[in-house]
């Protein structure tokens, strides 16, 4: 297949070439305008929570990128035979978190499908200059993650109805939750990358960043922390398919330096939804970044380091 190559434009600051969260266009001196969407299946049964997590997952691409949403489009599949009093649910579930974001939502697009999938198209805006994507890591760099992993593990643990009622409520808090403050510290304090971690997993949003960056990263996973049941699921198997999707691709993209003890390997392949933002920062702000985020009850620790000027293996250590 040949390789999708798109005209450049002076005013396009981020575009496909780093796979950063969303594009970046320059529409005068002060004001750069952010574009995503995103929209996906349910993962949980309550029609409205799975409204709220399909239009967080979306809005955190312009969190992701230092932005602030102003408007978002509704993105509907949904079967016409099917009770629209449920899609109804979907859609207050969205707009909950559209209004939570201080976003207007202006409409959609709505079509017949067998399955029912919903999301949003966000639009968001930056400064040019204050523009945060995937590829300004640095040697030095401390590397943060702002939300436990495993939610990907605990959708699968919902569906094969093996979930505890506690894992379920955290996971429903965790995939809800808006990256709106942690943007906001991101800016305040100076991040040098930053991306969110969702369908590629821990490992594959690392790579990207340290793709993006051409800089060599390690990752240490005892320190990740993670969802409760996460790892007891896991360990039952109960692991979705896109993490050994991620595995296999990800396989000679990383290296073990240390064996991994407590947990399955693929856990840190494991997609996720709408999860944390992975920061590269200054070794001499990382404490001001962690205190930050910490005061206002996130959450944030530190996974990994960026080790070298040059592109190579990931690095997972113990």
């Amino acid at each position: 297949m040949k390789k999708l190559v798109l005209p450049g434009h002076p005013n396009l600051l981020v575009g496909i070439e780093s796979r950063d969260d969303a594009a970046i266009y320059k529409v005068r001196e002060d004001l750069a305008l952010i574009q995503t969407l995103d929209f996906f299946t349910p993962m949980v049964d309550d029609p409205f929570v799975f409204g709220q997590i399909a239009a967080a997952n979306a809005l955190n691409d312009v969190y992701a990128m230092g932005g602030v949403p102003f408007m978002a489009l509704n993105i509907v599949c949904y079967p016409e035979c099917e009770d629209m009093d449920v899609l109804g649910l979907i859609l207050e579930g969205g707009l909950s978190k559209v209004q939570e974001a201080g976003a207007v939502l202006a409409g959609g697009h709505t079509v017949d499908d067998n399955e029912p999938k919903y999301g949003l198209s966000v639009s968001g805006m930056v400064h040019p200059d204050k523009v945060i994507n995937n590829a300004g890591a640095r040697e030095g760099d401390i590397i943060f993650l702002t939300k436990p992993l495993g939610n990907g593990v605990v959708s699968t643990a919902i569906k094969a109805e093996m979930v505890s009622d506690k894992a379920y409520q955290e996971a429903i808090k965790w995939m809800s939750m808006l990256n709106k403050e942690t943007a906001e510290i991101m800016q305040e304090i100076g991040v040098n990358a930053a991306t969110d971690v969702t369908g590629f997993g821990l490992i594959g949003h690392l790579y990207e960043m340290a793709a993006a960056s051409n800089k060599e990263v390690e990752l240490y996973a005892s320190q990740v922390e993670f969802m409760t049941g996460a790892i007891e699921y896991a360990n039952l198997g109960l692991i979705p398919g896109g993490a050994y999707t991620n595995r296999d691709y990800l396989a000679d993209k990383v290296e073990y330096i240390e064996e991994i003890k407590g947990m399955p390997r693929e856990l840190l392949f494991s997609p996720e939804t709408a999860g944390g933002i992975l920061i590269a920062v200054n070794a001499g702000k990382a404490e001001q970044l962690q205190t930050a985020l910490q005061q206002k009850g996130d959450c944030c620790f530190q996974v990994g380091k960026v080790i070298g000027n040059e592109l190579r293996t990931i690095k997972i250590r113990n």
